[in-house]
């Protein structure tokens, strides 16, 4: 299966147009927008997400899959 990161033409959290950018969540393989990013980095996990996944970085883990997105708020 190809990766399809950079042909996908909208977000996969908000269905917006990623004309404006596009980054992958740092929770699970969500293809997301830069607004969906931000809201993203509100999350009160947001840190251990980042942290396990430098983890998995560092252990030599090229495609660490994230911790998981639950959809719901944990501010």
């Amino acid at each position: 299966m190809a990766d399809d990161f950079y042909t996908k033409t909208h977000c996969d959290r908000c269905g917006k147009t990623l004309d404006g950018g596009r980054i992958m969540s740092m929770f699970n393989t969500d293809c997301i927008c830069m607004e969906c990013k931000e809201k993203e980095k509100q999350r009160k996990d947001y840190k251990a997400a980042a942290d396990a996944e430098m983890k998995a970085v560092k252990r030599g883990e090229r495609n660490f899959k994230g911790v998981g997105y639950n959809g719901k708020s944990s501010k």
